[in-house]
Parts: structure tokens; sequence; C-alpha cells
């Protein structure tokens, strides 16, 4: 027996009638069109599949909408209109950290919570690593990664890149203009990259369906 669910995936509204037992992940991929939300292990081993609840990293795979009502669902495809979404996937083109693009749209939105941190205490190596750890891949060894998301949470940390350092609670005050910002401090410590290939690139993240 099906049931109503009303959850916000992306900052819009989606009211679905779905079986209890159904995944996150299926129902995202399935009813939504979300692909992005990649199928891996099933199990909650891999982070292929994670999404933003409220936020926070979790598996797709391992959560039932039926239990999410009214509650916020963020994926890769929500980045697009997000300033520090947009830096993390230049970034992630700029050092080289998407090869296979299979665990890039999870490892992206770990990556978006672990910097939402990132204006109050920075993030160390140890720190992105542990943050990441959820998350497999099995192309880059992690170092680019690590690199990308160190690149856009020190931009954070600096005053000319985020709008308001008293004020701002968190980093979705950054407007679009300051992302410009962002992007600028990245490519220019990245040799051999312009901003229009950046821009182009960063577009196509989401690797194959």
């Amino acid at each position: 027996m099906k049931m109503r669910i009303d959850l916000v995936v992306n900052n819009e509204p989606a009211t679905l009638d779905v079986e209890p037992n159904r995944t996150l992940l299926d129902v995202l991929r399935n009813e939504l069109g979300l692909t992005s939300v990649k199928d891996g292990c099933g199990t909650g081993d891999c982070g292929a599949c994670t999404v933003l609840l409220d936020g926070e990293p979790i598996n797709a795979c391992l959560a039932l909408p039926a239990a999410l009502t009214g509650r916020r669902i963020t994926t890769v495809e929500g980045l697009a209109a997000d300033p520090v979404g947009r830096a993390l996937q230049t970034a992630f083109v700029t050092r080289g950290a998407v090869q296979c693009g299979y665990c890039t749209p999870g490892m992206l939105l770990a990556a978006k919570a672990l910097v939402a941190h990132a204006e109050t205490a920075p993030l160390d190596d140890d720190t992105i690593r542990r943050g990441i750890a959820g998350n497999i891949c099995r192309c880059t060894g992690y170092q680019k990664i690590v690199e990308a998301i160190q690149e856009v949470a020190e931009a954070l940390r600096r005053p000319e890149a985020i709008e308001s350092s008293t004020a701002a609670t968190s980093p979705t005050t950054i407007t679009t203009t300051t992302t410009t910002t962002i992007t600028a401090t990245i490519t220019a410590t990245t040799t051999d990259t312009t901003t229009d290939t950046t821009t182009d690139t960063t577009t196509d993240i989401g690797g194959p369906a």
C-alpha cells in the first residue's frame, strides 16, 4: 500500500505516493529523475548515493522516504544554484579531482557538508579525510580531492570571499558575485586553467547515469 510523502528536494517541494519499503535512492532516481544519485553498493559502504538531509550527508540507499516527510534533500543538481557548491565543482575540475566521475556527486555533497563549517574552523588534511571516509574513489587516490576541498575552505575564510564574516552563519549567504572571487582564487593557483574552460566543464559534473 502506497503512502503520500512531502519532501523538499533541491529547494523544490515534491509530493509523492510511494511504497513504504522503497529507498530514497530508488525514489530520487526513478520518480524524480535525479540520476546523479548513484546506485553503487546498496549497503551504505561506497558513498556513491550520498545526498544531504537537512545539510548533513546520508546514504540514500539506506534511507526510507516514508520516514523523511517534511525534510530537505539536496542532490548534486541542487549545487548548481549554490555558490559554494559551484566553487567546489570548479575546484574539483581544476585540481584534477574528477576522473571517471561515478563517485563525484556523492563526494561533492560530502565536501559541501564539510566546508559548511570552514568559516569557524580550518579544515586540515586529516579532518577532510575523515569527512569523506564514507565515499570511496577508486581513481584519484584522494589527494586531489582533499586539495580541492582545502582550496574552497581556505577561500571561504578570507574576508574578501565572504559577504559578511560576522553575520554569515552558513556558506549559503555567499553571493553569486562572491563565487567569482572564490573561483578566481582557486584558478589563480592552478596552472594551465582558464576561467572559461572551468565554467564550461563544471556544468557536466554528475558522471554516468
